[in-house]
Protein backbone atom coordinates (compact mmCIF):
# COMPACT_ATOMS: atom_id res chain seq x y z
CA UNK A 1 0.00 0.00 0.00
CA UNK A 2 1.17 3.97 -0.53
CA UNK A 3 1.49 6.24 1.45
CA UNK A 4 -1.30 8.19 -0.25
CA UNK A 5 -3.04 5.04 -1.27
CA UNK A 6 -6.50 5.03 0.58
CA UNK A 7 -7.17 2.95 3.34
CA UNK A 8 -10.52 1.48 2.21
CA UNK A 9 -11.79 1.50 -1.22
CA UNK A 10 -14.89 0.59 -2.11
CA UNK A 11 -16.81 0.39 -5.85
CA UNK A 12 -19.73 -0.45 -7.13
CA UNK A 13 -20.77 -2.44 -3.84
CA UNK A 14 -23.67 -4.21 -4.41
CA UNK A 15 -25.20 -7.00 -2.14
CA UNK A 16 -28.55 -9.26 -2.96
CA UNK A 17 -29.99 -12.00 -0.75
CA UNK A 18 -31.81 -14.80 -2.63
CA UNK A 19 -34.90 -15.71 -0.56
CA UNK A 20 -37.37 -17.90 -0.69
CA UNK A 21 -40.04 -14.71 -1.70
CA UNK A 22 -37.37 -13.77 -4.14
CA UNK A 23 -34.19 -11.64 -4.37
CA UNK A 24 -33.79 -8.75 -1.90
CA UNK A 25 -30.98 -6.18 -2.64
CA UNK A 26 -29.88 -4.26 0.76
CA UNK A 27 -26.87 -2.40 -1.26
CA UNK A 28 -27.04 -1.27 -4.77
CA UNK A 29 -23.86 0.05 -6.36
CA UNK A 30 -22.02 1.94 -3.17
CA UNK A 31 -19.03 3.73 -3.83
CA UNK A 32 -16.66 5.66 -1.78
CA UNK A 33 -12.87 5.70 -0.54
CA UNK A 34 -11.83 6.42 2.70
CA UNK A 35 -8.37 7.99 3.78
CA UNK A 36 -5.56 6.39 6.20
CA UNK A 37 -6.55 8.00 9.75
CA UNK A 38 -9.76 9.51 8.55
CA UNK A 39 -12.99 9.45 11.33
CA UNK A 40 -16.18 8.14 9.33
CA UNK A 41 -19.64 7.70 10.18
CA UNK A 42 -22.27 5.91 8.28
CA UNK A 43 -26.08 6.40 9.05
CA UNK A 44 -29.65 6.12 7.70
CA UNK A 45 -32.84 4.80 9.07
CA UNK A 46 -32.72 1.29 9.46
CA UNK A 47 -32.65 -1.39 6.93
CA UNK A 48 -30.64 0.75 4.82
CA UNK A 49 -27.81 -1.40 4.77
CA UNK A 50 -25.38 0.13 7.13
CA UNK A 51 -24.99 -2.99 8.57
CA UNK A 52 -24.53 -5.37 5.70
CA UNK A 53 -21.80 -2.62 4.26
CA UNK A 54 -19.68 -2.29 7.23
CA UNK A 55 -19.90 -6.40 7.40
CA UNK A 56 -18.77 -5.98 3.69
CA UNK A 57 -16.26 -3.77 4.33
CA UNK A 58 -14.48 -5.78 7.13
CA UNK A 59 -14.20 -9.03 5.02
CA UNK A 60 -17.11 -10.52 7.45
CA UNK A 61 -19.21 -11.65 4.01
CA UNK A 62 -18.73 -11.28 0.38
CA UNK A 63 -20.90 -8.99 -2.24
CA UNK A 64 -22.97 -10.79 -4.86
CA UNK A 65 -21.55 -7.57 -6.78
CA UNK A 66 -18.54 -4.81 -6.55
CA UNK A 67 -15.16 -4.46 -4.91
CA UNK A 68 -13.45 -3.87 -1.59
CA UNK A 69 -9.83 -3.58 -0.82
CA UNK A 70 -8.71 -2.82 2.40
CA UNK A 71 -5.07 -0.97 2.93
CA UNK A 72 -4.65 -1.68 -0.60
CA UNK A 73 -5.64 -5.44 -0.74
CA UNK A 74 -8.50 -6.33 -2.51
CA UNK A 75 -10.58 -8.72 -0.43
CA UNK A 76 -14.17 -9.75 -2.28
CA UNK A 77 -13.11 -12.76 -4.16
CA UNK A 78 -10.81 -14.20 -1.08
CA UNK A 79 -11.96 -17.11 0.19
CA UNK A 80 -12.72 -17.01 4.47
CA UNK A 81 -9.41 -18.36 5.54
CA UNK A 82 -7.66 -15.50 2.75
CA UNK A 83 -10.25 -12.52 4.53
CA UNK A 84 -9.27 -13.72 8.14
CA UNK A 85 -5.85 -13.34 7.40
CA UNK A 86 -6.76 -9.42 6.15
CA UNK A 87 -8.96 -8.67 9.40
CA UNK A 88 -5.98 -10.56 11.53
CA UNK A 89 -3.48 -7.92 9.70
CA UNK A 90 -5.44 -5.20 9.31
CA UNK A 91 -9.18 -4.55 10.89
CA UNK A 92 -10.26 -4.35 14.13
CA UNK A 93 -14.40 -4.95 14.64
CA UNK A 94 -16.72 -3.70 17.45
CA UNK A 95 -20.22 -4.97 17.71
CA UNK A 96 -23.14 -4.13 18.79
CA UNK A 97 -23.80 -6.71 21.42
CA UNK A 98 -20.15 -7.13 22.33
CA UNK A 99 -19.23 -10.85 20.77
CA UNK A 100 -17.37 -12.10 23.54
CA UNK A 101 -16.80 -15.65 24.18
CA UNK A 102 -18.28 -16.38 27.89
CA UNK A 103 -16.15 -18.77 28.93
CA UNK A 104 -13.05 -16.75 28.67
CA UNK A 105 -11.80 -13.71 30.75
CA UNK A 106 -11.84 -10.16 30.11
CA UNK A 107 -7.93 -10.99 29.35
CA UNK A 108 -8.37 -13.80 27.39
CA UNK A 109 -10.91 -12.42 24.98
CA UNK A 110 -8.57 -9.97 24.56
CA UNK A 111 -5.81 -12.06 23.72
CA UNK A 112 -7.99 -13.91 21.19
CA UNK A 113 -7.14 -12.48 17.65
CA UNK A 114 -3.38 -12.55 18.23
CA UNK A 115 -3.31 -16.31 19.52
CA UNK A 116 -5.59 -17.27 17.10
CA UNK A 117 -2.68 -15.79 14.80
CA UNK A 118 0.16 -17.98 16.53
CA UNK A 119 1.16 -14.67 18.24
CA UNK A 120 1.76 -15.26 21.77
CA UNK A 121 3.35 -13.98 24.58
CA UNK A 122 1.37 -10.52 23.89
CA UNK A 123 -0.34 -10.94 27.45
CA UNK A 124 1.59 -7.52 28.94
CA UNK A 125 -0.04 -5.87 26.03
CA UNK A 126 -3.53 -6.46 26.62
CA UNK A 127 -3.24 -6.28 30.23
CA UNK A 128 -1.82 -2.55 29.11
CA UNK A 129 -4.85 -2.44 26.95
CA UNK A 130 -7.88 -3.34 29.29
CA UNK A 131 -5.86 -0.21 31.86
CA UNK A 132 -6.48 1.66 29.06
CA UNK A 133 -10.00 0.99 28.90
CA UNK A 134 -10.67 1.42 32.88
CA UNK A 135 -10.69 -2.77 33.33
CA UNK A 136 -7.38 -3.26 34.66
CA UNK A 137 -8.37 -4.49 38.06
CA UNK A 138 -11.50 -6.99 36.14
CA UNK A 139 -9.08 -8.88 33.91
CA UNK A 140 -9.74 -12.37 35.40
CA UNK A 141 -13.84 -11.49 35.50
CA UNK A 142 -16.17 -13.00 32.77
CA UNK A 143 -18.05 -10.85 30.86
CA UNK A 144 -21.41 -12.49 32.65
CA UNK A 145 -19.32 -10.72 35.66
CA UNK A 146 -19.23 -7.09 33.61
CA UNK A 147 -22.04 -4.81 33.02
CA UNK A 148 -22.86 -4.11 29.63
CA UNK A 149 -20.32 -0.99 29.58
CA UNK A 150 -17.78 -3.29 30.78
CA UNK A 151 -18.05 -5.73 28.30
CA UNK A 152 -17.79 -3.26 25.52
CA UNK A 153 -14.71 -1.98 26.68
CA UNK A 154 -13.33 -5.29 26.77
CA UNK A 155 -14.78 -5.58 23.00
CA UNK A 156 -12.79 -2.34 22.40
CA UNK A 157 -9.60 -3.97 23.49
CA UNK A 158 -9.64 -6.86 22.20
CA UNK A 159 -10.55 -5.00 18.87
CA UNK A 160 -7.26 -2.95 19.23
CA UNK A 161 -5.27 -5.96 19.97
CA UNK A 162 -3.58 -7.13 16.82
CA UNK A 163 -2.66 -2.89 15.94
CA UNK A 164 -4.79 -2.47 13.25
CA UNK A 165 -5.10 0.09 10.44
CA UNK A 166 -8.83 0.50 10.29
CA UNK A 167 -11.19 0.08 13.00
CA UNK A 168 -15.05 -0.52 12.27
CA UNK A 169 -17.83 -0.55 15.12
CA UNK A 170 -21.33 -1.28 14.30
CA UNK A 171 -23.72 0.76 16.90
CA UNK A 172 -21.12 0.48 19.33
CA UNK A 173 -22.87 2.60 21.79
CA UNK A 174 -26.21 1.56 20.60
CA UNK A 175 -26.54 -1.35 23.78
CA UNK A 176 -25.41 1.47 26.65
CA UNK A 177 -26.98 4.20 28.54
CA UNK A 178 -26.02 7.57 27.39
CA UNK A 179 -23.45 7.98 30.48
CA UNK A 180 -21.93 4.98 29.27
CA UNK A 181 -22.25 5.65 26.19
CA UNK A 182 -20.52 9.04 26.54
CA UNK A 183 -17.42 7.62 27.97
CA UNK A 184 -17.20 4.56 25.09
CA UNK A 185 -17.27 7.27 22.65
CA UNK A 186 -14.24 9.23 24.35
CA UNK A 187 -12.54 5.96 24.34
CA UNK A 188 -13.17 5.01 20.68
CA UNK A 189 -11.85 8.37 19.77
CA UNK A 190 -8.74 8.72 22.13
CA UNK A 191 -7.51 5.82 20.97
CA UNK A 192 -7.90 6.05 17.40
CA UNK A 193 -5.92 9.61 18.10
CA UNK A 194 -3.03 7.76 20.05
CA UNK A 195 -2.72 4.70 17.21
CA UNK A 196 -3.24 6.31 14.28
CA UNK A 197 -6.30 4.10 13.31
CA UNK A 198 -8.92 5.04 10.36
CA UNK A 199 -12.26 4.68 12.30
CA UNK A 200 -15.31 3.67 10.32
CA UNK A 201 -18.72 3.69 12.73
CA UNK A 202 -22.22 3.00 11.67
CA UNK A 203 -24.55 4.99 14.51
CA UNK A 204 -28.44 6.28 14.84
CA UNK A 205 -26.24 8.66 17.26
CA UNK A 206 -26.00 12.06 15.23
CA UNK A 207 -23.96 13.29 18.54
CA UNK A 208 -21.35 10.32 18.02
CA UNK A 209 -21.61 10.79 14.37
CA UNK A 210 -20.97 14.47 14.76
CA UNK A 211 -17.92 13.80 16.18
CA UNK A 212 -16.32 12.29 12.65
CA UNK A 213 -14.93 14.20 9.61
CA UNK A 214 -16.87 12.62 7.74
CA UNK A 215 -20.50 11.39 7.23
CA UNK A 216 -21.95 9.16 4.85
CA UNK A 217 -26.01 9.04 4.57
CA UNK A 218 -27.47 5.29 3.24
CA UNK A 219 -30.76 5.04 2.05
CA UNK A 220 -32.55 2.31 0.82
CA UNK A 221 -29.14 0.98 0.40
CA UNK A 222 -27.62 3.29 -1.39
CA UNK A 223 -25.54 6.78 -0.65
CA UNK A 224 -28.10 9.54 -0.39
CA UNK A 225 -24.67 11.86 0.27
CA UNK A 226 -21.49 12.04 1.16
CA UNK A 227 -19.75 14.84 3.19
CA UNK A 228 -17.60 16.95 5.93
CA UNK A 229 -18.88 16.66 8.72
CA UNK A 230 -17.52 17.57 12.00
CA UNK A 231 -13.73 18.72 12.59
CA UNK A 232 -11.04 16.20 13.20
CA UNK A 233 -11.71 14.32 16.75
Amino acid sequence: MNDDSPMLQVAQLTKTYRLAAGPLTVLRAVSFDIAAGATVAIVGPSGSGKTTLLGLCAGLDRPTAGTVSVAGTAIGGLDEDARARVRNAHIGFVFQNFQLIPTLTALENVLVPVELAGDFGREPEARALLARVGLGERSAHYPGQLSGGEQQRVALARAFMNRPKILFCDEPTGNLDDDTAAAMVELIFGLNRERGTTLVLVTHNLELAARCQRLIRLKGGAVLSDERAGPAA
